[in-house]
């Protein structure tokens, strides 16, 4: 059985979407700035980003943090 998270703003978002929003609200530049990992400030890409993501829960952990943040404003 699928269970409902109302309150969760993440259910059902992957880590790619987020990082596509992030990217696409603040831009590479502004985004490695916000968050200082290299996937986002040396050649970053959606693919490299997610790899790296994938592997580390601390900077999976800011990006989700930070996509929070955005959408409350």
């Amino acid at each position: 059985m699928e269970q409902s998270q109302p309150n969760n703003p993440l259910h059902g978002k992957t880590l790619e979407e987020i990082v596509v929003y992030l990217v696409s609200f603040y831009g590479w530049e502004d985004l490695g700035d916000r968050i200082r990992i290299n996937c986002f400030r040396k050649d970053p890409s959606i693919k490299s980003s997610l790899k790296f993501l994938r592997k580390m829960p601390w900077a999976r952990k800011e990006v989700e943090d930070l996509y929070l943040e955005t959408i409350n404003r």
